[in-house]
């Protein structure tokens, strides 16, 4: 009988196949495995492309405005991109929510200041299946997912996503 290891990656495997051949355009990408960044609109009116995210670890939180998880994770967040500036580390909120006046309200009165999108479903389907909110994924700075992590993270382990900023 194979290690258990390689029996999850092998069923992992098979459902982000099935995935992809039950109609998603994009299945979720693997550990470890680089990223095409798509372009995406951010909140703001800009867009973040495949030559903002090179050279640049990212921390991709999915969230709602609903959820009170979020906002005290988000908090954290908030601090880690403060933490980070100047340094090649950002903090991404891709929001399900899709009122953008909502979102940009939140975001105001919760002092939270990194950019932020409303395409959190075209990146959902491409970093991870989980329907968990808050979600976190991290990219490395070679756009290779690394991370997948679900749930409300401690402010240490915020904190902790620093080391990502490194070269790899």
């Amino acid at each position: 009988m194979p290690p258990l290891q390689t029996i999850a990656v092998s069923r992992r495997h098979t459902l982000v196949w099935l995935a992809g051949a039950a109609g998603s355009a994009h299945a979720a990408l693997p550990p470890g495995e680089p990223l095409l960044w798509p372009e995406v609109a951010l909140l703001d009116g800009s867009s973040l492309g495949p030559a903002q995210v090179r050279d640049v670890a990212w921390v991709v939180v999915f969230f709602s405005l609903s959820c009170g998880y979020c906002h005290r994770h988000n908090r954290r967040l908030q601090a880690l991109a403060q933490r980070m500036r100047g340094q090649p580390l950002r903090v991404l909120g891709a929001v399900h929510d899709q009122d953008a006046s909502a979102v940009r309200t939140h975001a105001q009165q919760e002092g939270l200041t990194f950019p932020m999108t409303l395409e959190s479903s075209r990146l959902h389907r491409l970093l991870s299946p989980r329907r968990i909110t808050p979600l976190t994924c991290v990219l490395d700075r070679g756009t290779r997912l690394r991370e997948v992590i679900p749930g409300e993270m401690s402010e240490d382990d915020v904190m902790g996503l620093a080391r990502w900023a490194q070269p790899v």
